[in-house]
């Protein structure tokens, strides 16, 4: 990743949370921590944030609170080939016309590219995916209510007696932070408070997830592993993480990367 990259991530990351640690722009980036150290000096010298102990904070953070894990706009560019490829056999299940839930997140998001031939009703807490479906395509769009939380682009509320209650879906398309034997794992619990709603308002859960979240971890459990009906993913999933998925009675959709004629194997 070049050091331009690196600095838009880095000051992306630092508007989200009061301090982000070295340790976490490591993860964010994938460069070393002496690499990270060298960039953060050269922001504080610009006086674009301010190096403090392990980390760096904004020079004027924001009032409100942000959520949990990585913004929109650094996660969107992670992975993306398996997002897009993903995404494709996601769309593959909806039929014209259906009532479908795409809950808010990057690969959630790749949906809207195969959705714009579709007829479909969309309900979303994405603002990303509502504009560009809106835009892009016939797709019927309901938005949730709620707080607006810049950084991921979602709107989520914290009450129960919102509109999500009254939207009936055959299908719900979500993302998750990681996946392990616990089940699926998100890094915010207002995330959870909304996803749990949303997931009582489908007949079908489907998660999508490219293989490198079943790697990833965090403190806080969505849902356990059997509320997921459908696991769409790439073919880099280890054949540990293939039985995990399936002795959970989960369909599992492998789906080849780069190449969007094969079929998926499932």
């Amino acid at each position: 990743m070049h050091e331009k990259e690196r600095n838009r991530i880095i000051l992306s990351a630092v508007q989200d949370r009061p301090v982000v640690t070295v340790l976490d722009l490591c993860s964010m980036t994938g460069a070393s921590e002496a690499t990270i150290r060298r960039d953060i000096s050269a922001l504080h010298e610009a006086k674009k944030l301010r190096r403090v102990r392990g980390g760096v904070e904004a020079l004027h953070p924001n009032q409100l609170p942000g959520l949990a894990g990585r913004p929109f706009a650094v996660n969107e560019a992670i992975n993306i080939a398996q997002k897009q490829a993903i995404a494709r056999k996601a769309v593959e299940l909806c039929d014209e016309g259906e009532p479908i839930i795409i809950n808010g997140g990057t690969t959630t998001f790749q949906m809207v590219h195969p959705l714009a031939t579709r007829r479909c009703q969309v309900f979303t807490n994405s603002f990303p995916i509502a504009e560009h479906l809106l835009k892009n395509s016939k797709n019927t769009v309901l938005m949730s209510g709620g707080v607006i939380y810049r950084e991921q682009n979602i709107v989520l509320s914290p009450f129960d007696n919102d509109v999500t209650r009254n939207f009936y879906a055959r299908r719900m398309f979500m993302g998750a932070q990681g996946v392990g034997p616990l089940g699926v794992m998100e890094a915010d619990p207002l995330i959870i408070q909304a996803e749990q709603k949303l997931i009582g308002q489908a007949d079908e859960v489907v998660l999508l997830v490219d293989s490198g979240k079943f790697k990833e971890r965090s403190s806080l459990v969505l849902c356990p592993l059997k509320d997921i009906d459908v696991l769409i993913t790439d073919d880099g999933i280890s054949d540990r993480s293939a039985a995990m998925v399936e002795s959970a009675d989960i369909k599992l959709i492998v789906v080849p990367v780069g190449a969007s004629k094969e079929e998926a194997v499932s």
